[in-house]
């Protein structure tokens, strides 16, 4: 017998990008996606069985009314105080960035300075990106509020990044928190916060999140009419 630990099988699961070619074009999944909600999305991931897609709630949009959704481009930083090669990899990121992308930002959990601000938001629009995720710090908001561009963050400071922190990867699978973000995967952001849906899933859970949708919109006009709680739940619906 082998005493050898059998880390195959898990590899394969975490490590690998599968590409997966959709059968409506991005831009129509996104327009629909963005007519959703994230409460519905989770709830068809749960019926799927797959209840650990939320990125964590102190993850914020920076106004209330932001919506957005895209295909995740992912980042990885850590805390150095070294400055050698940074600036070179983030124009390198920069430059593979392309239109219906979201930057998600994994800083492992480094608190001290600000990992996106207004130059960089600039620079990503011009490339189409739709907005960005970040598990860390953000500055400039005065010139991102200007920019009309959707992020959602975790803290503020005028801490720049040079100095602080570096990237160490970009475009490889993540986690924050547990929640595990591949590159491509599908992230749907809002007031509740941000959701990813695995890339392979995309187009059947946005089918089903469209249905419960609907169907909600009948509950709502139950409620409405005075319909006994009762009454409602024989028919299907829910509190």
């Amino acid at each position: 017998m082998s005493y050898k630990m059998q880390t195959d099988k898990l590899q394969l699961e975490r490590d690998t990008v599968e590409e997966v070619k959709l059968s409506q074009p991005e831009e129509e999944i996104i327009a629909r996606y963005e007519k959703l909600y994230t409460g519905a999305v989770n709830d068809v991931l749960r019926e799927m069985c797959i209840l650990n897609q939320a990125l964590p709630p102190q993850i914020v949009p920076l106004r209330d009314e932001m919506v957005v959704a895209g295909f995740a481009f992912t980042i990885r930083s850590a805390a150095d105080p070294t400055l050698g090669g940074e600036l070179e990899l983030r124009v390198k990121m920069l430059d593979e960035l392309r239109p219906n992308m979201i930057c998600v930002w994994n800083a492992n959990g480094h608190d001290v300075a600000s990992h996106w601000g207004g130059v960089m938001t600039r620079a990503s629009m011009h490339r189409g990106v739709r907005g960005a995720i970040i598990d860390g710090g953000i500055r400039d908001t005065r010139d991102i509020l200007e920019q009309g561009f959707p992020i959602w963050y975790r803290y503020r400071t005028s801490n720049g990044a040079l100095s602080r922190c570096k990237i160490t990867a970009y475009q490889k699978p993540i986690a924050i928190e547990g929640v595990i973000v591949k590159p491509g995967d599908l992230i749907l952001a809002d007031i509740d916060g941000a959701l990813v849906i695995p890339r392979k899933l995309v187009e059947e859970v946005l089918e089903r999140a469209e249905a419960i949708e609907r169907n909600e919109g009948e509950i709502k006009e139950w409620v409405d009419a005075g319909l006994p709680a009762r009454q409602i739940h024989e028919r299907g619906g829910y509190f």
